[in-house]
């Protein structure tokens, strides 16, 4: 059987169902005031999911590097019934994911969109109910999400929770993000000068203005509203550093490493242990040297 169509059948075997059940653990993480913070844990909570399908992807990629084209493997017929499923996920994922960027974005309030040049929008009706200072603040606030590239994180969150399909957990830490998203960045434009009153009058003339919450990306959820506005309207809270993120990358570097290489050296025995899989290899049976007279 082809190396790739074994991979393939492969990766959705192993790697889906342990997105799955990893994205349906709940995560602990610490509470933070500043909103910087809440936006940073909720990013991490987003990708921690899929930490143990890149472990088994890699033991997987490192099998199939050292992989002969023709695998000496097979998969049993019931292995393609138990991926299709996956599959199926996986495609959905995709094809949400090339329809939001050929979504007619129509007139939006005010927001931040291109994925690799992201720029400003704000729209007639915004610019002339705010005065100048919160049309300022407005601005700064989407330029914050332009210099992050915040349409780019966007699509990544959207793609990674839809890869999880139907985890309602994955969609609630989807939303905790974006939510937490919107705090950070009126954080950021705060501390560099922008006044919370000002850019709380252009949210709430925002809200007024749009039609469904989608058309706005400065307010974003409605229910968040009032708690936007609360933090808005009060002094901006301290952010404290977070020393161990940098021991967590590391750590994960190494495991994710460490996959790779035991993919390359004993790929063959991870996958012929896998349900589903027939190894085809033939063991010679040791000869003897015979002497006729």
């Amino acid at each position: 059987m082809d190396r790739e169509i074994v991979l393939g059948v492969l990766i959705l075997l192993l790697c889906g169902p342990m997105l799955l059940l990893a994205g349906a653990v709940p995560l602990t993480v610490g509470v933070a005031k500043s909103g910087r913070q809440l936006e940073s844990n909720a990013w991490t909570r987003l990708w921690v999911p899929l930490v143990p399908s890149a472990l088994a992807f890699l033991v997987l990629l490192g099998w199939a590097l050292q992989e002969p084209d023709v695998s000496d493997e097979r998969i049993l017929p019931f292995a393609f019934v138990v991926a299709l499923p996956f599959g199926a996920v996986v495609l959905r994922a995709l094809i949400r994911a090339v329809l939001a960027q050929r979504r007619i974005p129509g007139h939006p309030i005010a927001a931040t969109v291109g994925l690799l040049r992201p720029r400003v929008v704000i729209s007639r009706q915004l610019a002339e109910a705010l005065d100048a200072d919160a049309l300022a603040a407005a601005h700064e606030h989407e330029a914050a999400h332009a210099r992050h590239h915040d349409p780019l994180r966007l699509a990544l969150a959207q793609l990674v929770t839809d890869l999880q399909w139907p985890s309602p957990a994955a969609r609630g830490r989807f939303h905790e993000w974006r939510h937490a998203l919107e705090l950070a960045r009126d954080e950021e434009v705060r501390v560099h000068g922008v006044e919370g009153a000002d850019l709380a009058a252009a949210v709430l003339a925002a809200a007024r203005l749009q039609v469904r919450p989608a058309r706005s990306g400065l307010v974003g959820d409605s229910e968040a509203l009032e708690e936007r506005i609360a933090r808005l309207l009060v002094p901006i809270p301290a952010e404290t550093p977070v020393r161990q993120r940098a021991t967590s990358l590391l750590v994960l570097s190494v495991a994710l490493a460490g996959a790779f290489t035991a993919g390359l050296r004993r790929g063959d025995v991870v996958v012929r242990s896998l349900p589903g899989v027939r190894s085809l290899a033939i063991e010679k049976a040791p000869t003897t040297l015979r002497i006729v007279d």
